[in-house]
């Protein structure tokens, strides 16, 4: 009977102490690391600076391949247009780090907090998907990393215990999920120890620190006077365009200019490079409740341009290689293998969803006249329902041409009267209806044949467009203007009807 009295006080004394050393640890995070250093104890560790992402500590990474949205790194070697060439300009992140003994680090731990914690707060995996990314131990410092740099604390111990590179995760997965943070700088320090522990962070800030009240003034003022133009239009399409050709046309490629890794410098200074005009794309575009993200990468140099998501798919979208003179649409909602010849996305952005092609399952003469559900994500450029290089099939050959077409106009369920057979024809109908539907949110259709498509393509891809209809039109309507979205078809008989969404005003 004594023997398990002592054995059940025993146990009871055992839980008390344990509790009491969780209770310790909680209050005091440099013993944690000092713990966290014990049990790793073995063959010291050099910290060496990150070179890839591949194995990246911390992260979450995709097991499956492209067909499951996950991005595949392009083979061929990246080459930069003559026009913009030098139109780069971002600074990826860095860390200054430096290895401690135990004694200056228990030295430290008397000194130093966890700041912020961040405990509670919780961030939407569509908008911020670098945190998406991150394990549930990396989760915890970047709430803490957020949440100290919302009160710009600068130093602090991290709350759980990671290494340098995976703290660099975690300050990263923050600073590119955040383009509020204007003043939160793309490097940061740290000092760890032997076994490679992280035991302090060092966040940097930028100049608009020194007054942080007035430049969020200054920011959210910019920002909103920019927003206030998408009032009225009505889906995602109009709004991520009007953001596109507004920061296109307000800001100034410039390398000298100040901040110029923060949305501040595009926005309320004017200039910027491409970290500026993608970070200010991103913050803008989250105000309107469109998913963007930041994406870091190689297009002849260390570059950054935007993904975003419009309805269930993913574009690319460089707007600093759009700031051209003229302005251009040619890096606008593209697909990744639309940009494999210019763009590599490198370090966490390889995580990111891919920007695949859109391709219609169907055959291509079904008998059926179901609409493909896709809407153009570029207003600028029509729907691609068949990959790039694929002709659009065509009919067998009849005994002649007019009853081959009369077969096909048959099988389509149409007139004669209603194709459009050349891209005079189609010019002439899209102004003449454009101008009979007046200003406002206004839909009209049309049909060509097959072979119209690439020409039309073209047309709208390179702007010829305007000439060929859009600019008599608003003449004619009083109007400045125009966007247009189209949706596709498949009537048989290798013909297709356009469906024109357009707005004007």
């Amino acid at each position: 009977m004594k023997t398990i009295k002592r054995l059940i006080y025993c146990l009871i004394g055992l839980l008390i102490a344990g509790c009491i050393g969780i209770l310790v640890c909680a209050l005091n995070p440099g013993l944690t690391a000092k713990l966290a250093e014990l049990v790793q104890q073995g063959s010291p560790v050099e910290y060496q600076p990150q070179q890839s992402q591949g194995a990246a500590e911390g992260i979450l990474v995709p097991e499956t391949g492209g067909s499951n949205g996950v991005y595949r790194i392009p083979e061929e070697v990246q080459t930069v247009p003559g026009d913009v060439a030098g139109l780069t300009g971002v600074r990826p992140m860095t860390e200054d780090t430096e290895q401690i003994t135990r004694e200056e680090a228990d030295n430290l731990s008397g000194i130093l907090a966890t700041g912020e914690t961040g405990e509670g707060i919780s961030f939407d995996a569509e908008f911020y998907p670098y945190y998406a990314m991150l394990d549930d131990t990396l989760k915890q410092i970047y709430k803490q990393v957020y949440a100290n740099a919302l009160e710009l604390n600068t130093s602090f111990t991290p709350v759980a215990s990671v290494t340098v590179r995976q703290a660099k995760n975690a300050v990263e997965a923050v600073y590119n999920d955040h383009p509020e943070l204007f003043w939160l700088d793309a490097e940061f320090s740290a000092k760890y120890l032997e076994t490679g522990i992280c035991v302090e962070i060092t966040l940097k800030y930028n100049a608009a620190a020194d007054n942080l009240d007035a430049a969020k003034q200054d920011f959210t003022a910019c920002a909103e006077e920019i927003l206030s133009g998408t009032e009225g239009m009505e889906n995602s399409f109009e709004k991520e365009q009007y953001i596109h050709d507004t920061l296109v046309r307000i800001v100034e490629y410039d390398m000298s200019a100040p901040m110029n890794q923060s949305a501040y410098s595009a926005l309320v200074l004017g200039r910027s490079v491409c970290a500026g005009y993608t970070r200010a794309f991103q913050y803008l575009l989250q105000q309107l409740g469109i998913p963007c993200y930041y994406c870091t990468g190689y297009a002849g140099e260390d570059h950054a341009w935007n993904i975003v998501k419009l309805g269930d798919i993913y574009r690319n979208v460089d707007v600093t290689w759009d700031d051209t003179n003229p302005s251009t649409y040619d890096y606008y909602n593209k697909s990744d293998s639309e940009y494999a010849s210019t763009h590599k996305r490198t370090d966490l952005a390889v995580y990111l969803p891919a920007c695949e092609d859109v391709v219609s399952d169907e055959p291509e003469e079904t008998g059926s006249s179901a609409v493909d559900a896709y809407i153009n994500p570029n207003p600028q450029e029509p729907l691609r329902w068949h990959s790039r290089g694929e002709t659009v099939q065509e009919p067998e050959e009849s005994s002649n041409e007019e009853d081959k077409r009369k077969e096909n106009l048959e099988k389509a369920g149409i007139t004669e009267d209603e194709v459009l057979d050349t891209l005079e024809e189609y010019y002439e109908d899209c102004g003449k209806q454009l101008v009979k539907e007046g200003t406002g949110q206004i839909q009209f259709t049309n049909v060509i044949p097959g072979e119209l498509w690439n020409e039309l393509e073209h047309a709208y891809s390179s702007g010829k467009h305007w000439k060929g209809y859009v600019d008599e039109a608003l003449k004619e309507l009083k109007a400045e203007y125009f966007v247009i979205q189209l949706q596709v078809q498949r009537l048989g008989g290798g013909y297709y009807r356009l469906y024109h969404n357009i707005y004007v005003e």
